[in-house]
């Protein structure tokens, strides 16, 4: 087992705040005390670079050709030899962009798209599926990271099989509702499925659902989070991020709410950072169980 706490943040649906939660999740780990390294495997959106102020940064590396190797590449059959010519060190390096808010961020690529049709031809499940565990093993397990967080595309494809097996461990951001809730009931089932012994032998947990965008100004939210807590018996999160403009005024201008001055935050701003606080360290207790 990995030294360093690894988790997947995953749900095959879009819409539900999944990179937004993973971001100020990774911001509060690092107000935490943790070294915090952030993958993300969503293909060429790059939604994660955005909420850190990255995105521009990324594309002209792109542009100029500068984007070699990158995420994609480390589930290819070449990485190895890559990481060999360049360096363990500095192949790893050529990955990072340092953020303004503490974690590093290893951003997603257009070749994850390409890269999940490759996957698809390669005929034995236990190599298709562990190529990003092994660059976590090998690679950044020796590196000063305290928690590593992936940012999941929501959809169940061959890269985000690869980062279910690389961590095992899943949480995921769920709004209040019953599509909702049937779509955290098929991410449990999926996830009994990968366990199978009878099929792909890997154990995968699913160990938080966060409720998200939670409208407290009625009561119909409080009573489908009873449904959830019903269903989720100690999955779900003690604390609730509430639904607030100040998330998206924030991560619009490419940035978390840690890095907004605590005067210019809305009543609504502050409770949600306070609960992002509360649930990382959670989510901590979490993982190293």
């Amino acid at each position: 087992m990995a030294d360093t706490l690894r988790a997947a943040t995953y749900l095959d649906k879009g819409g539900t705040g999944k990179t937004t939660c993973t971001a100020h999740i990774g911001v509060a780990l690092h107000e935490l005390g943790e070294e915090v390294l952030l993958l993300d495997l969503a293909g060429k959106q790059g939604d994660l670079a955005k909420v850190f102020g990255r995105y521009q940064d990324v594309q002209e590396d792109i542009a100029a050709e500068d984007d070699y190797p990158n995420i994609a590449t480390t589930m290819q059959d070449r990485w190895p030899e890559i990481a060999d010519m360049l360096g363990p060190e500095k192949a790893v390096n050529q990955l990072v962009y340092e953020t303004a808010e503490g974690p590093d961020l290893i951003p997603a690529h257009p070749d994850l798209d390409s890269l999940n049709a490759d996957l698809g031809n390669v005929d034995d499940v236990g190599e298709r599926y562990t190529r990003l565990r092994g660059f976590l093993n090998d690679y950044i397990e020796p590196l000063d990271y305290s928690v590593v967080l992936l940012d999941l595309p929501g959809k169940g494809d061959n890269v985000a099989y690869n980062g279910l097996w690389a961590t095992q461990r899943v949480w995921a951001p769920v709004k209040m509702g019953p599509f909702e809730l049937d779509q955290a009931k098929q991410l449990r089932d999926e996830l009994v499925m990968i366990s199978d012994p009878d099929s792909y032998s890997e154990p995968m947990d699913l160990v938080m659902l966060l409720p998200n965008l939670y409208d407290r100004r009625t009561n119909l939210d409080e009573n489908r989070l009873a449904d959830f807590r019903a269903e989720f018996n100690g999955l779900i999160a003690d604390n609730w991020i509430v639904k607030s403009q100040g998330i998206e005024n924030a991560t619009d201008v490419g940035q978390t709410l840690f890095a907004v001055p605590e005067d210019e935050l809305s009543a609504t701003a502050r409770d949600a950072k306070n609960s992002f606080l509360t649930v990382a360290d959670e989510l901590r207790s979490q993982l190293q169980t």
